[in-house]
Formats: C-alpha cells, structure tokens, sequence
C-alpha cells in the first residue's frame, strides 16, 4: 500500500486529484494539507472537505496552512475555477472539520509515523513544504518522493514563461527543489496531455454516484474554460490537470522523465518563477549543469496519456 501526502490549493483539478487518491485501491492517503492557491486559503480548506464527502473518504485528517506566498502576495485563479474554486457549482458545504495542528505540523506528524516512506504530491504553490524542510529537514528521511505538479521545460501558464504554481511562491519551489530529496516535476509540458473524451464527461456527470457525478461536472467547467486551449488535444476533451500527477506517483511507468538540472528564477520580473531547466548534454561556458546552484531532478518530457486516462476513469468510477 502506497503511503501519500497531497499538499492542495483545491480548485477544480485538484478536486479530480483528491478523488483519484480516495478512491484508488493502492493509495493509503494519510492526510490532505491545505494551502492558498486558486483560491484563498479558507476556501481551499472548504472546497477540500466538501471534495471529501463526494468522494467518500473515510477521517483523512486535513490541515489549513500558508494563508500567502513567503515573500509575495496571494494571487486567485478564479478565471479557470471560478469564484469559489469549484467552478461555482453550488456543492454544499461539508460537516468536517480540520484538525487543531498547522499543514507543516500534520506533514512532520504522518511523514515520521509512516511505517515505511511516503510518496508527497503537492498540487498548489509550495510554500507548506518549504516550511517543512526549512523547520523539520529530518522528515525527508521518511520521504520516498516528492512528485510535485508544477514548472515547465518549455513555456508557461502564469506568464509566458512562468507555471502558476512555481510562479505563485517561486522561492518556497526553489527551497523544496534544493531539498535533497528526490524530486519528479510533473510540469506543463505533459500537464494537458491527459484528457477525458467528451462522451466519458457526459457518463461520468450523469452518475447518480456523488463523486463520480462531481468528477464529471468538473471537468464540464474546465472544458468551457479551457476551450481555446491549444495544449489540450481533442474537441470537447477535459484534462484531469493536477490529477495527472497523482497518476504519475501511483504509476510512475506511465511517464518519460530525464534527470536535468533546475533553478526556479526569482529576480527577474519577466521571468520569475519560470523553472529553468538545463538540457545541454555537451560542455558549455555559461552556468548550468555544473552550477551547484542548480539541483539534477526529474522532469517529465513524455506522457502515456490513454494509460493515465484510463487509470484516473477506472478508478473514478469504482
């Protein structure tokens, strides 16, 4: 059974991550910890429960952390998820509760009572595990791999240049990438290659089943949304976004990824928060591979998108 963190700013691919995990057979989700992102961090935390019930989860406890950036301020995604961060669809609120400990202590209580090591999936900006390793490094001792949706080798979302996440607390992702800890950037340049058909969205909205019917509204909204996207392949495809890298920790065979060299821009206006990532292979003058300012991680290049469009539709409607 493999033991999994995810670390959310739950807008609407972060739901569809949150209810692959519940519900995959293989996946014990110890906790879910919270963080403002797509939305701000109260709503995370409401959207999260709510996302729980529809799925249904057992008592995952769930911990509110970073109201902000650490050096910058909070910026919604409202464009893409809507007001609320799920797309505006009127879901109720949830009776949970959250649990009296802050993100960063929930992570260092399940990281070091895992009985072996855990997988770390953060979906949202960073800043919750740069807050960890900064106060608790010993804790990555008990991590297998943190496999983190952020970044891009090519272009952007944010900016031209910038991924949202990385771009939302570039120095809390320059922190985590210079951790130590083995890394796979699961980034944009495979992050809208894994799409649902628009006839699997209809069959999954029309389930009488909560967290199948939410997983397919859902991924109505994005496609509404994200219709002049040109990264998403096919008419009237939604991608599982976030949820893709869920499938990667739980199917890492399903990912090309090559071993290159990273830094997460954070001076430069017009580049800030891009991840800049080395693929020169022949010697070269300017920094790069041999900086040590720069940290060798995992960075997917290449996607089996019908293996994980399968797995997150198998497991969805389970």
């Amino acid at each position: 059974m493999q033991q999994m963190i995810l670390d959310v700013d739950t807008g609407i691919d972060d739901a569809l991550a949150l209810l692959l995990a519940v519900r995959h057979p293989g996946v014990n989700l110890r906790a879910v910890t919270c963080v403002a992102g797509n939305a701000s961090l109260e709503q995370v935390v409401r959207n999260t429960l709510t996302v729980l019930d529809a799925a249904g989860a057992g008592d995952i406890p769930v911990a509110a952390g970073a109201h902000r950036p650490l050096l910058s301020e909070a910026h919604s995604a409202a464009h893409v998820h809507g007001a609320d961060g799920l797309g505006d669809l009127g879901l109720p609120e949830s009776s949970r509760t959250v649990v009296p400990l802050h993100a960063v202590e929930l992570l260092r209580r399940e990281i070091l009572a895992s009985p072996t090591p855990v997988t770390l999936v953060p979906l949202a900006p960073m800043t919750n595990i740069a807050l960890l390793v900064r106060l608790y490094p010993e804790v990555l001792d008990n991590v297998e791999r943190i496999v983190f949706m952020g970044g891009s080798a090519s272009v952007g979302n944010a900016t031209a240049v910038a991924e949202f996440n990385t771009w939302h607390d570039p120095e809390a992702a320059e922190i985590v990438l210079t951790s130590g800890a083995p890394i796979t950037m699961y980034g944009l340049d495979v992050f809208y290659a894994v799409t649902i058909p628009p006839e699997d969205i209809v069959r999954l909205a029309a389930s009488p089943e909560p967290g199948t019917q939410l997983a397919g509204r859902l991924l109505q909204h994005l496609v509404t949304v994200k219709g002049s996207e040109v990264r998403v392949a096919g008419d009237g495809h939604g991608d599982i976004g976030d949820a893709g890298a869920v499938c990667a920790a739980i199917d890492p065979d399903g990912l090309s990824t090559t071993h290159l060299p990273v830094r997460v821009s954070l001076a430069d206006p017009l580049t800030r928060g891009q991840t800049v990532v080395d693929h020169r292979t022949a010697g070269h003058d300017q920094a790069g591979a041999g900086d040590p300012l720069f940290r060798r991680i995992d960075v997917a290049l290449g996607i089996n998108s019908a293996r994980y469009a399968k797995l997150f539709l198998d497991t969805i409607t389970r």
